[in-house]
């Protein structure tokens, strides 16, 4: 029987347990006598899918007979983790992410990554978005924790990000510097920070011109209508 069927068949045993015990077991009769204990699935499976629902189902029979040891959280210091960077980048990072984490969840969702990359003026499609996360979700939830906003950083000055990836417009347009660290990529990321803000003025340079324009083009028209009403008038007069 393979590791699959087993799994199966264990489920489905163990929601039949819960919905209607057995005439004679322990929880009716109230007998001293010890149940056996179901036989739990090898975790030799072939597949990853398989061995994460036979984890899944032993986790839950282990919680099921009080025997489950409580899961440990690892503390996250990145201080000791990003030692690439000082102590005063890790700091204006932090406070980057907590500007743009509006739920106060210790999470950069989806929208709230929107509105991220809109304010720093490179806005991003859905899709874009949606891989951006992608990128550097390592626990899959779809959403960015401070661990993980900090590895856009430490790609980006390794130069591990694509040119136009929407992780790296992010760390271009950031008010983090990295350059100064001497860290393996850092001065080609600061050059490529420098060209990406030098274009981002240009831009705006353009708009403020075609605004000029424009508004000179009106000046000139109202001039020229003024003037054609003084010479009518002085047909008229």
């Amino acid at each position: 029987m393979s590791s699959e069927e087993l799994a199966r068949k264990q489920q489905r045993r163990l929601d039949a347990e819960q919905r209607d015990p057995k005439p004679g077991s322990p929880a009716q009769t109230g007998a001293d006598e010890e149940q056996p204990s179901p036989v739990r699935p090898s975790t030799a499976v072939n597949g990853d899918a398989s061995y994460e629902l036979t984890e899944k189902l032993s986790r839950r029979l282990d919680i099921h007979e009080g025997t489950a040891k409580p899961k440990q959280m690892k503390v996250f210091n990145p201080y000791t983790e990003f030692k690439e960077f000082s102590r005063k980048q890790i700091k204006d990072m932090e406070k980057m992410f907590k500007r743009f984490d509006s739920g106060k969840d210790g999470f950069i969702d989806l929208m709230e990554l929107k509105l991220m990359m809109e304010k720093l003026g490179a806005p991003q499609t859905h899709l874009g978005l949606k891989n951006m996360i992608k990128e550097v979700d390592e626990d899959y939830d779809g959403k960015l924790s401070y661990r993980e906003f900090l590895l856009i950083f430490r790609r980006a000055a390794a130069g591990e990000l694509q040119e136009e990836s929407g992780l790296m417009a992010l760390a271009r347009l950031s008010e983090i510097d990295v350059s100064t660290e001497g860290v393996l990529g850092a001065r080609d990321f600061f050059e490529a920070k420098v060209q990406a803000l030098s274009m981002r003025s240009k831009f705006e340079a353009e708009i403020r011109e075609e605004q000029e324009e424009k508004k000179r083009m009106e000046l000139e028209r109202q001039q020229r209508r003024a003037a054609f009403k003084e010479l009518q008038s002085t047909f008229c007069s």
